[in-house]
């Protein structure tokens, strides 16, 4: 789970004493959590650790989050969540079904570039043993591809069923390859990539009639 230590490093730890909001305090130790566990992981990152970049007393953390366990599911929570956000948002962003190809492939590469790594707590968790955390990333996976599927029945016709396949298959090679992509320091740009996947996906997708006429 590396990544994000250099810049972590890089950061002081935030002043203590400050007093917040509930809600604007939920959300910083959040971020904090995340730059933690992306930095290390979720074994080996510590509450201690975590108080300490948000610049709160490890009882202040405590009184949001009864445990690091609690902790990570709701940060894992809030990621998943924008990651099914930025998926609809793609869909519906155009009726041209090449364009929306495009648009959710781009979304899958913005979310690994763009969220601070916190790609990472979704895709490349070190606690997908946990029964928890497994049903929350399954469950965002299937809710993608859901929404994908939702769009490809209703254009071709598909059973849903059938949808649902050719959907799973888009959403997990959108998300592989975005990860390689990153991960392997491409020097493609953002779009091509987008561009290059896309016109492999729609020489496919676009073989099934829209609703039994000619694309």
């Amino acid at each position: 789970m590396g990544g994000g230590v250099t810049a972590i490093e890089q950061t002081e730890a935030r002043p203590r004493g400050t007093r917040l909001p509930r809600r604007a305090r939920r959300n910083q130790l959040l971020g904090a959590a995340q730059e933690v566990f992306v930095a290390q992981g979720y074994h080996a990152a510590a509450m201690d650790d975590i108080a300490e970049r948000a610049g709160v007393s490890k009882p202040v953390l405590y009184q949001h989050f009864p445990g690091k366990l609690d902790l990570y599911l709701a940060l894992l929570e809030q990621h998943c969540d924008n990651l099914l956000r930025a998926v609809r948002t793609a869909l519906a962003s155009t009726t041209d079904n090449k364009q929306r190809v495009a648009a959710t492939m781009d979304a899958y590469f913005a979310y690994v570039e763009d969220e601070g790594g916190a790609f990472r707590l979704v895709f490349e968790s070190d606690l997908t043993n946990e029964p928890a955390v497994r049903e929350r990333v399954d469950r965002v996976s299937l809710a993608c591809a859901e929404a994908i599927s939702e769009v490809i029945a209703e254009d071709t016709g598909l059973a849903k069923e059938e949808a649902m396949l050719l959907a799973v298959g888009l959403g997990g090679v959108s998300q592989v390859v975005a990860r390689y992509w990153l991960s392997s320091g491409s020097t493609v740009p953002r779009g091509t990539a987008v561009q290059l996947l896309t016109s492999l996906a729609w020489r496919g997708i676009a073989g099934f009639p829209k609703n039994g006429a000619e694309h």
